[in-house]
């Protein structure tokens, strides 16, 4: 593994490869369908921002990290609300719930872990 300061590890640029590569796939199957393409995008592009966010967390003075955290967290919940809305509908009902639970408890705790138990 890379050090931060020697730049980007190749199993980093592996993994952001295959995202790409996959999120093409993704969108190119979903040309027909705008919500979709919309939801590829969005995800892809919000994916590499919480890369970035955390590349930067991780080279950050300790006294600059608090609006990157928040960065992280803010970006890391739109994710999770996103895929929790593309999956509880396709859930009965009391399993949709559960799912809608789940997406607000790991924001919640996300929310705790790095904003309250400090």
């Amino acid at each position: 593994m890379a050090h931060p300061a020697e730049g980007t590890s190749m199993l980093t640029k592996l993994g952001v490869g295959a995202l790409t590569c996959n999120s093409f796939l993704a969108a190119y199957r979903s040309r027909g369908d705008p919500s979709s393409l919309a939801f590829v995008l969005v995800a892809y592009v919000t994916l590499l921002l919480l890369l970035h966010s955390l590349r930067r967390f991780e080279r950050a003075a300790p006294a600059d990290r608090g609006r990157i955290k928040a960065a992280i967290w803010a970006l890391s919940t739109l994710l999770t609300v996103m895929f929790a809305s593309r999956v509880a509908p396709l859930m009965p009902p009391p399993v949709g719930v559960v799912v809608w639970a789940m997406a607000a408890a790991t924001a919640g705790g996300g929310f705790w872990a790095f904003f309250v138990s400090h």
